[in-house]
């Protein structure tokens, strides 16, 4: 029982991430409907040094977003995907450095809504972290 329960845990943790992935990525697909538009263009343009151009870098965006959330839903590769979204959840907290004015009214104790926006992605990767299996040990 004690199993089950956990699986159940489990499974439904990884769905609840993958519907947020999915609901926030699924905006991305449509100029101007996401809130995080502008900060995701403005964020990678730094991070890639301006190599990408911007109407490309939300698609690519949107295609990982919506990705990462289908399979969390499905269950399928979840170590891998968990892995790909941790990267990208590390790459959510670029703005509260390259955009410090914009995350914080008083750096670093007192965030903006932006801040605050970008801080929750903390609750995510520990959930993620969470689903991570645990290695097994061998015993002698």
């Amino acid at each position: 029982m004690q199993l089950i329960k956990r699986i159940y845990r489990n499974n439904l943790l990884a769905i609840s991430i993958g519907l947020v992935y999915l609901w926030f990525g699924t905006l991305k697909f449509f100029p101007h409907l996401s809130p995080a538009e502008g900060l995701a263009k403005d964020t990678i343009d730094q991070l890639s040094f301006g190599f990408i151009p911007p109407d490309i870098s939300i698609l690519l965006l949107a295609l990982l977003e919506v990705g990462i959330g289908l399979f969390l839903i499905l269950n399928l590769f979840r170590k891998t995907i968990i892995i790909i979204a941790l990267f990208h959840m590390a790459f959510t907290f670029a703005p509260l450095i390259l955009f410090s004015e914009q995350s914080f009214n008083y750096a670093p104790i007192v965030p903006t809504l932006l801040g605050q926006y970008i801080g929750k992605n903390l609750i995510i990767v520990g959930a993620l972290l969470s689903l991570l299996p645990e290695k097994k040990r061998i015993s002698a």
